[in-house]
């Protein structure tokens, strides 16, 4: 059997290593514990702005930057709105999109995703979700006036494998990590089978689910 570790050496010898502001800011974020997405989860997220070339893009998670920027380069007409919390993130979120030359394509908002996505209004054809895990199920219902028919809603984390697998019995995880695994478990179940949405789950990165709007 193919694993998916022996899968990903082998994609490494396929593609080229991030270049230029990206490699920068790989680099600083490896160095300063910084959680960004996974090169397999970087390709899909290419692949999938290439395909459905959405005009405006939304991410819940910005962290330092680095995939508001990633998809502001494999996007250059769309203009991207990017939520964080964390106030160390926001500055240096800020100074590397400024850096990146990108500042007015890309906006971001400051605060708790829940409560800003219950205030926002328009339409978003991408959302990009790479916030608090144990928020997922809450997170879609508040998306849901923000997206239309054919819009992707992009999750990534879902097998949560730094934290134990969600694939494997909750008794196989740290109590600690338990809630997360159950309602995610929960989020990937009633997603899945809920006819509004054509969903896919890939071992992708650290797992990324995603959901289009049939309805």
């Amino acid at each position: 059997m193919i694993t998916s570790e022996r899968f990903e050496v082998f994609c490494e010898t396929l593609y080229p290593e991030e270049q230029g502001f990206l490699a920068e800011m790989e680099k600083y974020a490896y160095e300063n514990d910084v959680p960004i997405i996974r090169p397999a989860a970087r390709r899909y997220l290419r692949w999938l702005l290439a395909t459905i070339k959405p005009g405006r893009i939304l991410e819940l998670g910005t962290a330092i930057g680095f995939s508001a920027i990633l998809m502001g380069q494999a996007a250059p007409e769309a203009t991207i709105v990017t939520i964080e919390n964390y106030d160390k993130r926001i500055i240096k979120a800020k100074e590397n999109i400024a850096a990146a030359g990108m500042s007015d394509r890309i906006t971001l908002l400051e605060g708790d995703a829940a409560g800003l996505l219950e205030e926002m209004e328009g339409s978003f054809d991408l959302v990009f979700v790479d916030a608090a895990k144990a928020q997922y199920e809450t997170y879609l219902k508040l998306l849901m006036p923000l997206v239309h028919r054919g819009s992707v809603i992009l999750c990534d984390n879902v097998l949560a494998r730094d934290s134990g697998s969600i694939i494997d019995s909750r008794y196989a995880v740290e109590r600690r990590d338990r809630t997360i695994h159950e309602r995610m478990r929960k989020f990937l179940k009633d997603v899945t089978s809920d006819s509004r949405f054509v969903t896919d789950l890939s071992m992708a990165g650290d797992g990324l689910f995603s959901i289009t709007i049939s309805q």
